[in-house]
């Protein structure tokens, strides 16, 4: 008998820390406790800084990934969720493949899978808070000492592991959804609602303002006589949140709720049992917000490379051809001036992005097709390809009304790949909209955020009526 990859994960097993499934089903009110505890953790995690990092106001390398990672600099969230992402879209994409071999019908294949990826999770971890503070993150090693770093590695692994436990927490079964979505709408609404109503005051060189861009609204209402003057600058002042920003994000997040509405429902029917009838929903989002995630993910992994790239070798052509780099106006933080992380990133504001054309045209373009591409790919290596679902309705002893069981494949095949690819485009345009719009937070965070918002709404509708959850379970 040839030996699986899975298998070397079993040695390891009893090892791992696990949280135990629940004996019974857990009533909802209590699954709204676990959730709500889990993310009090979590947003204690990311206030509480690192014992031993040297303060700096240096460029952020990790700036553009935070968003997504659920990471807060210099917190005990500094990893955030990206040893968990990064092992479950390995893993998955290496199952999806078929490059391990695993049959996820079978508890114990089950069991490995969730070990593999759990372990992996650690790994990571262990890898990811080492090269933080060896490449300098938290000041020079040398100066910092041997003790220090390591126990700045030990801080971001343990919370690595609380972050990863708190996950597992909710997939069990005690929660609603999972930690990392939990955690990435989390962070994102926190950022946007920070700058809707931060009091901190920023001197911009007209003397100090509120970074807040409510509290900003009132507070030139009230400090200048000219308020028609104090209402234009609330609503279009350039160098902090403002007003227009705000209502920006709020259309998003409408317009993503509006369209997280459109479907195609294919009539579907028991073979078993007569009259029994239903609607097997294709929603526009079919890949929901998944190819904004590995879009997102691509381009911050190029900005990484790039900028320390562009650090180390600023003369070389080929670091010029992938991107230069300059300080934004008043402020540390790295902003890409040329190349391809240039033509990646998004204009900082509509009147930029009227004022270089090509730039725009190219990173729409690039945007659009790579969310389509991504949304394609995915439907393949996650079990939600048309194949995948015409078998899980064939388990279900279901088939399409008015279509043979042979031919189910083939109507699947004609709505499924349409909709992942169009909805993934329509996420893209989104994202652009978003960012041109100047929305608080980043087209990415505010889909993202919006996605999930969503999905949370629809998972309590379910539980306060099952009957909603229909054959959209399949998804």
């Amino acid at each position: 008998m040839s030996l699986r990859f899975l298998d070397l994960v079993r040695p390891f097993q009893p090892l791992l820390p696990e949280i135990q499934s629940p004996d019974r089903k857990v009533p909802f009110n209590q699954r709204m406790l676990w959730t709500a505890v889990t993310l009090l953790i979590f947003l204690v995690l990311s206030q509480v800084p690192l014992y031993g990092i040297v303060s700096s106001d240096s460029s952020d390398p990790l700036y553009w990934m935070r968003m997504i990672l659920a990471s807060n600099r210099g917190t005990l969230m500094e990893l955030g969720i990206s040893p968990i992402v990064t092992s479950g879209m390995v893993i998955q994409l290496l199952a999806g493949s078929h490059m391990i071999d695993v049959n996820l019908d079978l508890k114990s294949d089950r069991e490995l899978y969730q070990s593999a990826q759990k372990l992996f999770a650690m790994i990571l971890s262990i890898g990811q808070a080492t090269v933080y503070v060896l490449t300098g993150l938290y000041g020079q090693p040398k100066d910092l000492g041997a003790g220090v770093c390591l126990l700045l590695i030990l801080q971001l692994v343990v919370a690595g592991m609380i972050v990863i436990l708190l996950d597992e927490l909710l997939q069990k079964g005690y929660g609603l959804g999972s930690g990392i979505s939990l955690f990435i709408a989390t962070n994102i609404c926190e950022n946007i609602i920070w700058k809707a109503f931060s009091p901190t005051t920023v001197n911009t060189g007209r003397g100090p303002e509120f970074e807040g861009a409510i509290i900003a609204l009132f507070h030139l209402l009230l400090s200048w006589n000219n308020k028609t003057r104090a209402l234009k600058e609330a609503f279009y002042r350039k160098s902090l949140p403002n007003v227009m920003n705000l209502l920006a994000t709020l259309a998003v997040f409408a317009v993503v709720v509006y369209l997280q509405g459109f479907r195609v429902e294919i009539p579907v029917k028991s073979s078993k049992f007569r009259g029994q009838r239903g609607a097997f929903p294709v929603k526009l989002f079919y890949t929901s917000n998944m190819p904004i995630m590995l879009e997102s993910a691509l381009t911050s992994n190029v900005f990484l490379v790039s900028q320390m790239l562009w650090t180390r070798f600023p003369d070389n052509l080929f670091v010029k051809l992938m991107g230069s780099w300059e300080a934004r106006e008043g402020s540390a933080q790295l902003r890409a001036v040329s190349g391809l992380a240039y033509y990646m990133s998004p204009p900082l504001s509509l009147t930029d992005a009227l004022l270089d054309p090509i730039h725009t045209a190219i990173y729409i373009a690039f945007m659009v097709s790579i969310c389509a591409v991504f949304s394609k790919t995915w439907i393949e290596v996650s079990g939600s390809s048309p194949r995948d679902v015409a078998k899980q309705l064939k388990a279900q002893n279901m088939v399409i009304a008015g279509h043979r069981e042979q031919s189910m494949y083939k109507e699947l095949k004609r709505v499924i790949p349409t909709a992942a690819a169009f909805g993934g485009a329509c996420i893209g345009l989104l994202s652009v909209a978003s960012d041109l719009l100047g929305a608080l937070g980043s087209g990415t965070g505010i889909l993202l955020a919006s996605t999930i918002i969503y999905s949370y709404f629809e998972m309590a509708m379910k539980e306060g009526d099952p009957s909603l959850a229909g054959f959209s379970d399949l998804m």
